[in-house]
C-alpha cells in the first residue's frame, strides 16, 4: 500500500508555470509506475502524464512539450513541471501510483485564468 499527497496547485495565469509533487509513504523505487492524471468538471478523468520504475516517460498529446514528469526515488517523490499553461489545463490534477492495484491522491486544483 501506499499514501499520496499532491502539493502545488494553484490559481496561474495563462501562459505561467506550476510545479506539482506528489510525495508517497513509502519508497517509491520499485513502484512500476507513477504519474498524473486530471479531471476538470463535466469531463472524465484523463492520463496526463507517466513515468514507469525505468524513467519511461508517457504523455497526453495535449500537454506534450509543455509538462514534464520525473521522479525522485530519494525523496519518495513524483514532480509534474507544467509550462506555458493553457485555461484548458484547469482541472484537480491527481496523483497516481501502480503497484498492481492503482492507488489515488486527494487531488490539487490548478485553475489557469485567461
Amino acid at each position: 500500500q501506499v499514501q499520496l499527497v499532491e502539493s502545488g496547485g494553484g490559481l496561474v495565469q495563462a501562459g505561467g508555470s506550476l510545479r506539482l509533487s506528489c510525495a508517497a509513504s513509502r519508497s517509491i523505487f520499485s513502484i512500476n509506475a507513477m504519474g498524473w492524471y486530471r479531471q476538470a468538471p463535466g469531463k472524465q478523468r484523463e492520463l496526463v502524464a507517466l513515468i514507469t520504475s525505468r524513467g519511461t516517460t508517457t504523455y497526453a498529446n495535449s500537454v506534450k512539450g509543455r509538462f514534464t514528469i520525473s521522479r525522485d526515488n530519494a525523496k519518495n517523490t513524483v514532480y509534474l513541471q507544467m509550462s506555458s499553461l493553457e485555461p484548458e489545463d484547469t482541472a484537480v490534477y491527481y496523483c497516481y501510483a501502480d503497484l498492481s492495484t492503482g492507488y489515488w491522491g486527494q487531488g490539487t486544483q490548478v485553475t489557469v485564468s485567461s
